[in-house]
């Protein structure tokens, strides 16, 4: 399923259609581990931009490892339906309801370089996550809850001045494109 998407997907850009022959690339290299964290090297992961019915605000979660604002998302974990990834972190990482794709179809891919870094007390070294990124509406009216352990806080974000709230600099040209993709969709 992911392997399909993934081919499939047109990309906008040259960082897309770059990281798009890379991770297929790595796809081919490592067909039995990609799914799973297994993988050292590179493995799939599956990210929610979520957006208000407007797009004027952006729920994120502040992430207790890397002490910043930033989009939903996880780990495969042996699963190839990316959008049921997607849509399961963005609920468990915010607590949100009510919560739908914009589409069904990837609005994204990149790969993104994780540095290494201490989780639940044991060392993960530097790799790549695969992620397929999707557009997400959900509910603003929605409760939120933090996921103990994951992050500290979540919350609805202003769209118009998020780049000055994820201290991501690296990031800013994925949000940026991720909310323009959102708004031509609304």
């Amino acid at each position: 399923m992911y392997l399909d998407e993934i081919t499939a997907y047109r990309p906008q850009d040259q960082q897309e259609a770059a990281d798009r022959e890379m991770m297929l690339e790595y796809i081919r290299q490592f067909p039995d581990t990609i799914l799973t964290r297994e993988n050292r090297i590179a493995h799939m992961t599956a990210s929610g931009f979520v957006v208000n019915a407007d797009a004027s605000r952006v729920l994120m979660a502040h992430h207790n490892i890397f002490k910043v604002w930033a989009w939903t998302g996880g780990h495969a974990d042996g699963e190839g339906d990316l959008l049921s990834v997607a849509l399961r972190e963005a609920q468990e990482e915010t607590g949100i309801r009510h919560i739908s794709p914009l589409s069904e179809k990837a609005a994204s891919l990149e790969i993104l370089p994780v540095w290494g870094h201490v989780k639940r007390g044991e060392y993960v070294p530097a790799h790549q996550h695969l992620n397929v990124t999707y557009l997400l509406l959900a509910d603003d009216a929605d409760p939120l809850a933090p996921r103990p352990g994951e992050n500290t806080k979540v919350g609805w974000l202003p769209a118009d001045t998020l780049l000055n709230c994820t201290n991501e600099w690296q990031m800013d040209y994925v949000y940026t494109k991720l909310l323009r993709r959102a708004r031509r969709l609304l």
